[in-house]
């Protein structure tokens, strides 16, 4: 499989959280999901997609069978096929999808952002899905994910999807500066609990994009 787009990544992320946060709305529409990969909240980058742009990338990824079109309903529905085509469990799934929305982060921060897509019983699970995707085999399509080194002033090493192309990672350590990883990871509870206030907003804002489609009634 050839290397995503940052706003390919972006989509597919969408598609796989909101199969789980917001199953009533899912599949999902195109307003919806140029509103999921815009969201202000739970994603690095923050992104201003065009309905057109995300249109492009959703094309895209039905042409790597990552994603297709629904049928039955008025308006265009999309949902992921990334487990199925590439021959991941759930697990796995849920992991990569954190990554591409929210960017790389440690074990830790995984387990407590994927809860909605997958509670893992401690830390130590996590970290076992991630070890096999980051020594998957060059048959299976090589390796998802890689474990960055820890940097100087960081309490624990931070994880990065591959789906997007490999990296450097002697250059993305040297380039960043010691205190932006303690912040980061200081901030990562107080993160956490906004997001968790922030997702029944995102959650409601999808209801009623629904409702305005299955009602016929134009913004």
């Amino acid at each position: 499989m050839r290397e995503l787009s940052l706003l390919e990544a972006r989509v597919l992320g969408v598609l796989i959280e909101k199969a789980h946060t917001v199953p009533d709305s899912y599949p999902l529409s195109l307003n919806s999901l140029v509103a999921g990969c815009n969201q202000k909240t739970a994603r690095d980058p923050v992104l201003n997609a065009t309905d057109a742009e995300v249109q492009v990338a959703v094309d895209a990824l039905k042409g790597l069978n990552l994603a297709f079109e629904s049928s039955g309903s008025r308006v265009s529905r999309y949902e992921h096929n990334m487990g199925r085509v590439m021959g991941l469990p759930s697990q796995s799934v849920a992991v990569l999808a954190l990554l591409m929305l929210r960017g790389p982060q440690t074990s830790a921060e995984l387990r407590a952002n994927t809860e909605r897509l997958h509670r893992f019983a401690d830390v130590s699970s996590v970290e076992g899905f991630l070890d096999e995707l980051a020594e998957r085999s060059a048959e299976k399509g090589g390796p998802l994910v890689v474990k960055l080194p820890r940097a100087p002033g960081a309490r624990e090493s931070r994880w990065m999807h591959l789906l997007c192309g490999a990296i450097d990672v002697s250059q993305m350590i040297s380039s960043a500066a010691p205190e932006d990883f303690v912040a980061a990871s200081e901030l990562a509870a107080l993160k956490a609990n906004q997001d968790r206030l922030m997702r029944e907003v995102d959650d409601l804002r999808a209801l009623v994009e629904r409702l305005y489609t299955e009602l016929g009634v134009s913004r």
